[in-house]
C-alpha cells in the first residue's frame, strides 16, 4: 500500500480518571479535544474510560475471566495512534494509567515474524490535567513507559493543563479553553499523525 499525506489513520485515547461515566472527567475532555484536533489530519478512531471497564492487575495480555483487557488491546493493535490521558495525583498519573502501563509491560514478550513487537510502528501521545504544578514529571514518567513498550513518540507529544496551586478549579471548569493549551494540542496532533503516516510508509527493521 502507498502510504501519503491523505492516508487514513486510526487512533484510540484511553482515559485513565479514577471516576466511572457517567462523572464527568477533565482527562475525558482533553482526550476528546485531542481527537478533535486529530481528526484534522485524517486520524479517526474512539475514546475509552478505562474506568468503566474491569481491566485487571497483572502484566499479562490476558489475565483470565472477566478480564477486559484483552478486548482493549485488541483496538490498540488495531490503531496507528495510542493517546493516554491522566489526571495528576500526589504528583503522578493516576493509579489507573500506571495499571495500563503495567498491562502494556506485556507486549515485551511480544513479537511478529521479524522479532519486531507489535507495537513498534505506533505511536503515542499523552494528555495530563490537574490543579498542582507536575506535568512535565507525568508525562516523563508515560513517555518511559510508552517507549519501554514499543511506542514511538513525535516532538511536543504532550499536551497539559494545571491550574493555579492551592485552588479547586478543574479543566472542565473552564468557560473556555485556554488557547495555550488548545495551541499545545494542535501541535501535538500535528506532529503524532505525521510520525505514524512516517512510520506506516516504513517499518522499523528487524530485530538483530
Amino acid at each position: 500500500m502507498t502510504i501519503t499525506d491523505t492516508t487514513p489513520l486510526r487512533a484510540v485515547a484511553l482515559v485513565c480518571t479514577l471516576s466511572p461515566s457517567p462523572a464527568s472527567s477533565s482527562s475525558q475532555l482533553l482526550a476528546e479535544q485531542t481527537m478533535t484536533a486529530l481528526a484534522e489530519h485524517g486520524v479517526t478512531g474512539k475514546v475509552i474510560r478505562i474506568a468503566d471497564h474491569d481491566v485487571k492487575a497483572g502484566v499479562e495480555t490476558d489475565m483470565g475471566e472477566g478480564d477486559a483487557w484483552p478486548e482493549i488491546r485488541t483496538t490498540i493493535l488495531g490503531c496507528d495512534i495510542l493517546v493516554l490521558s491522566t489526571p495528576i495525583w500526589l504528583g503522578h498519573p493516576s493509579s489507573v494509567a500506571q495499571r495500563v502501563l503495567e498491562r502494556l509491560d506485556a507486549e515485551l514478550g511480544e513479537s511478529d515474524a521479524e522479532g519486531r513487537m507489535l507495537t513498534y510502528g505506533k505511536v503515542a501521545a499523552v494528555c495530563v490535567v490537574g490543579n498542582e504544578d507536575g506535568a512535565h514529571n507525568v508525562s516523563a514518567d508515560l513517555f518511559q513507559g510508552l517507549n519501554d513498550v514499543g511506542f514511538s513518540l513525535a516532538p511536543n507529544a504532550v499536551t497539559y493543563w494545571v491550574g493555579e496551586a492551592m485552588q479547586g478549579t478543574d479543566y472542565r471548569e473552564l468557560d473556555e479553553t485556554p488557547e495555550k493549551t488548545a495551541a499545545t494540542t494542535r501541535t501535538l496532533a500535528a506532529n503524532t499523525a505525521h510520525l505514524a503516516r512516517r512510520l506506516k510508509a516504513a517499518a522499523y527493521p528487524p530485530a538483530s
